[in-house]
Parts: C-alpha cells; structure tokens; sequence
C-alpha cells in the first residue's frame, strides 16, 4: 500500500458532517441557535401566562408582601421625624396610677401641660366615648381647645363603632381604624372612608392637616377626584397595585410608607410630660400624639417589622398613626413624595422580560460553575434593582420576575439537557464506532469548540501514526470470489478497530486491506507523559492486533478459509491537524513527514516478514517506550523518498516483569 501526504478525516467527522447535516453542525456549534429559540420561546410565553395567571389568581400575593417587609426592613432608617412628639402611656405610668383605663383627671392635665408649651396639634389616641371619673369636667374643658383632636373607632359593623368624645366637634375628629393585610399586618393608610352619606377623615390626617394649616399650605380634590396637597397628589392605592392582587381598596387608601421600627419620632412618658420634664423646644410647633403603648393593653398591631429574627414584634397603634402622619407631612413638605407603582402593562412586560432573561442565560452559558454565577448575578441583579427603586418610592413585583427567571431558566436547562442527552447518545453511537469511549467523550465535550464555523481549527501537536497492510492480498482477490473476501475482510478489519478503540486511538479510514489510525488526536496531548503514553498505547495497540491475527489465522483455516500475514509501520512525531476543505467536502487532515514515515515503514524490507504480524517503529517512538517492549534492532534503513537513514527497530513483544 503507498501513501503519499494523508489528508484524511475520520469517518465520525464525516458521519458528523453528512448524516447530522448543516443544520444539526450549526446547532451544535452554537449553543443558542434558531433552533433553540423556538422552544425557548414557547417557554417563556408558557410561563409568563402562567405566572400572570397565578399571580392574578392573588397567589404571590403574600410572597410580594413578604418581599415587601424584607425591603422595608432593609432601607436605611432616616431618623426621628422633628415635627412630631410622641406621649406615650407605658406599663411604669399605669403602675404609677395603679388603675387602667386612667382617669379623665390624668388626661386632662396632661393634655393642659402640653398646651401650654405650644405644640401645632395634640393628638389623643385613647378612646374616650364614656367618662372616667374623677375630671370628667376637666377633660370636657381642655378638649374644647383647638389644637386638640380625639378618635373615634368605626369597625366594620355599627356594633363595632364607638363614637368621640362628647360635645366635640367633627372637624376634630379623626377614625383611627388601621387596614390589616390578610396575614394580619399594616400596611396601608386609609386617609378617608365614607357611608355614602358623610365622609370621615383619619386620625393622621386630622393632625397633618392642622400641621399644614399652620404653614398655609392649601389642599384640593383634582379632577381625578384625587386629594392634592401643594405640588403632591395622593393617587389612589389601587386593588393590584405593586405586588398586591384583588385586595380590598374601599376608601381613599395608600400604601403605609414606614418610617422606622421604634425610632419615628422624640418619645416622652406620660409621668414626665404631668412632671413637667419635658423641654419645650420638644413640644412649641411640633404635632404631639399620646396613647398607649405598655403592652397589656394589648393596642398593638403586626407591621413589616415584626416578622424578624428576634421573633413577631408588634408596633403600638399610636406609633403606626405618627408613621402615616410623619408620611404625609414628608411626602408634601419633603418633597419625599409617596410610594408609586407600575402599571399592569408595564408589570407583565417586567415578568416577561426576567423569563427571556431565563431562557436567555441557560441558553448561553455551557459549564455549571459559569451557570450557577451567571444565574446568581441575575437573581441579584433583580433584587437589587427592585431594591434600588424601592429605595425611591417605586415598589414593583420581585417574586413573580423572580420566580419567571427561576422556571424559565430550569425548564430550558431540562430541555437542553435532554436535547444534549439525545444528541450526545446520536453523536456517541456515531463517534463511538471509530473512537474509544473515552476519545468519543472528549470530542462530544468540545464539540462546540471542534465544530466552530464548521471547520475544525488548525493546530500543531505531536501524534503517534499507525499504518497497516496485508501481505498477499492483492492475489487472495483473484482467486477468491468477491462475496467471500468482502466478508473474509470485514472480519478483519472489525477485529482491528476493536483493537484501536480499546487502546483509546482514532481510526481515519479503512483502505482496502489497510488501515490507519491516530493516537493524539483530535483533543491535543500536549505534556511529555501523555505523548509518550499515546506511543505506548499504540504498539500495545499493535501487539494486541497482532494476537488476535493469529486468533483469526486459525478460525479462517478451521473455516477453509485463507490465513493472512500483515504489516505495521509506527511513527511518533509532529504533525499539523485540522479541515481541509470546504463545508461540502471536508478533511481532517493530518499533514507533515511523520505521516510519510509511518507509512514507509510499513512497507520497508517486505523480505523480512518472520512472522505472522510484524510491527517497526522509529527511534521517535522507541524513545518514549520506557523499555517495556522487547525490541529488536535492524539498525539504519534507507526509507523511501528520505534522503537520510532512519533508525529501525522491530517489536518482539511486552517486557516481562
């Protein structure tokens, strides 16, 4: 057999190229391709409705209030509002009086000390519908001043309702009732509410309003029948607003824009306001609340903060009103404004978008560690945004897009992985023939980078070359039919492959009764150990044909059939690999004088065939031996086509131990 230069592309390439097709090479070649897109995209149509649905449903809605709390506790706490006093009423006042609810007499003179040091407004949040004697009197007489306001509690029924105090006018009066979420926390302000009859307004805004009419700041209703104060109008929260679903909206409700845990205004107890400790400089101009907040009394409600690590921590209902009085006064005299949201429109395109974001990234990215960071850095890059915005008054969803990201993103990766599995099993069974397993697997794990462009990219790399030829077979065809030798050869040759896939080499071609494969190749060895462990797989590649030659020489005899003799030529050294060609007819081709070598060692002194299976190789390959074969050397040989002699040597067999 002669062989001049070896272009050649093995045959899994070809397989590769001609049975998958262009559009299946291009697929593999980019890991997002057109092809991808289709049930990606589906996908992200999928579960985007999904999500809308859900989520329309109201089932993400405690998990947005979840979301909700966790960025409240989180903003950084601005520190007590200057235009508010807190009075609060402690368990240490109520021991001190030694009797609960206090009476009239304590109110009043509480109320009468705060009067005299100035404030704007004093805000009494204790219900005070019956009287407490002594000092009814009393009371009576300082309620009639002013700057005082009292509540009145609603309910949801006329059962519940329990009416101000007496004799005092409407216009004093505010509703302290608080909205709760269905899992029993505050978060929203109902600043007005109405029996289709008369309109009431809330304890907060009661006092904000008497704080406003002190600085001459007017307020109007706006043609959207919405509440302006100066420049700031309070919209309207609305049933779906920010990651509410469906909720109640009845009345002229915003959403509770909390200031800090504890830290919401000055504080001062009871005892020392009726002590007389309390600076003026606390009190002239500012708005002063008193109610209770020893926790017997049990006025205390659950808000974003109560849900922490230390366990449920309520608020006191009179720090929740100074929180929607201090966000009133903020929003207008601050410019702070009040929190917004998105519109529907603008929600389902958001969620929308973090599922392409999904599809997107498992789309793209290849290796796991890549993945789990890259996905990471999005799951982040959402809180963090979402965050940000909160940071400035927008609250927008975060678990639905959180959510879209996280399904859209696992039922691609499914999908890929069982698109990969599918095409891994078509192209291992097509590689698998010609490689061993672990060359096979190699390949498919670098099929991107193999098979960009369609082309397989040039490199130089050291390879160890096996050549094979039959001795004699050119007379067996003439006197053998062709049925005969056709399966007499296919019997042989499937032997040889059997042989180089288990020594991990690469077959490129059967050419008639020869055969060559490569070690090396395609995946680079490129350290002097995995060189020299290729060379050694090769002639134990051979040795191992060579044994089960004469396996078959036997069968073939027992059989009737012809036995065969056969030659090896085995080269180490460089050589240059890559496509040959164009995407209609490619090559891998292996290129440079080791090839040539190979090949005329197989072929060199034919005379000398002592046995059955007689396998030369080159001192290039000799040296990575690491003397474990017997050798036999036949000194310096011309080669063909080589000016210089090349030293030769004839495998016996593997060193015994």
């Amino acid at each position: 057999m002669k062989v001049q230069t070896k272009n050649f592309m093995p045959k899994f390439f070809k397989r590769i190229y001609h049975k998958l097709g262009e559009s299946c090479r291009k697929h593999l070649t980019h890991s997002f391709a057109f092809a991808d897109l289709q049930p990606i995209a589906i996908t992200c149509i999928a579960v985007t409705v999904t999500l809308l649905g859900v989520r329309h449903l109201g089932w993400l809605q405690p998990l947005e209030l979840n979301a909700f709390d966790l960025m409240v506790q989180l903003r950084p706490d601005p520190g007590p509002d200057p235009r508010l006093l807190i009075v609060e009423i402690t368990e240490r006042d109520i021991k001190a009086f030694k009797k609960w609810p206090l009476s009239d007499r304590v109110l009043a003179k509480a109320i009468a000390e705060i009067a005299r040091l100035e404030p704007t407004a004093i805000g009494l949040d204790i219900i005070r519908d019956i009287p407490y004697e002594p000092g009814n009197a009393e009371l009576a007489t300082q309620l009639k001043n002013p700057k005082v306001f009292a509540i009145t509690f609603r309910g949801t029924s006329k059962s519940q309702r329990v009416p101000p105090p007496p004799n005092i006018p409407e216009k004093r009066v505010g509703f302290n009732d608080l909205v709760v979420d269905p899992d029993r926390i505050v978060r929203r302000n109902l600043m007005f509410s109405g029996d289709g009859k008369t309109t009431l307004t809330s304890f907060s805004m009661q006092l904000a309003f008497a704080y406003f009419k002190s600085q001459k700041i007017d307020a109007k209703i706006t043609e959207k029948n919405e509440l302006q104060v100066d420049k700031t109008v309070f919209s309207q929260l609305q049933s779906n607003s920010g990651g509410y679903q469906n909720i109640d909206a009845k009345g002229y409700q915003i959403l509770l824009d909390y200031r800090s845990p504890k830290n919401i205004a000055e504080t001062v107890t009871l005892t020392q306001v009726l002590e007389r400790k309390v600076d003026q400089k606390l009190v002239k101009g500012k708005i002063v609340l008193i109610g209770v907040t020893a926790p017997t009394v049990r006025d205390i409600f659950s808000t974003p903060y109560s849900a922490t690590t230390n366990g449920n921590i309520p608020m006191p209902g009179v720090l929740i009103h100074a929180t929607a009085t201090s966000q009133i006064l903020s929003a207008v005299l601050d410019d702070k404004g009040l929190l917004w949201y998105w519109d529907e429109w603008q929600e389902i395109l958001w969620i929308a978008v973090w599922s392409a974001v999904g599809g997107c990234l498992a789309g793209r990215v290849e290796k796991s560690l890549n993945f789990i960071v890259i996905a990471s850095s999005a799951g982040g890059s959402l809180f963090g945004f979402t965050f940000f915005l909160f940071l400035h008054q927008g609250w927008i969803p975060l678990i639905a897009p959180a959510l879209a990201l996280l399904i859209t993103t696992g039922v691609a990766v499914i999908y890929k992985y069982e698109q990969s599995r599918q095409q891994g099993g078509i192209m291992m069974k097509l590689l698998g023939q010609q490689t061993s397993p672990a060359i096979a697997n190699a390949l498919w794990k670098e099929r991107v980078h193999l098979l960009e462009s369609g082309l397989l990219p040039g490199q130089k790399l050291t390879a160890t070359i096996i050549l094979t030829d039959l001795q004699g077979f050119s007379t067996m065809c003439e006197k053998l039919p062709p049925e005969v030798v056709m399966s007499w050869l296919n019997e042989y040759l499937s032997a040889m492959a059997q042989e180089v896939q288990a020594h991990q080499g690469v077959i490129n071609k059967f050419t008639g009764d020869g055969m060559l494969a490569v070690f090396g190749v395609p995946i680079p060895r490129t350290t002097p150990e995995e060189i020299a462990e290729d060379a050694r797989l090769a002639v134990s590649c051979a040795l191992a044909i060579s044994s089960r030659l004469r396996e078959m020489n036997q069968n073939w005899l027992d059989r009737g059939l012809a036995s065969a003799k056969m030659r090896v030529g085995i080269f180490t050294g460089p050589v240059m690999v890559g496509s040959l060609g164009g995407t209609s007819r490619l090559e891998y081709g292996v290129i440079g004088d080791s090839v040539n070598i190979a090949s005329r060692l197989e072929s060199c002194e034919k005379h000398r065939q002592e046995d059955t299976c007689r396998i030369l190789i080159a001192e290039e390959t000799l040296l990575h031996l690491a003397d474990k074969f017997e050798v036999e050397s036949w000194g310096p040989l011309p080669l063909k086509g080589r000016e210089q002699k090349v030293n030769v040597y004839r495998i016996l067999g593997t060193k015994k131990k």
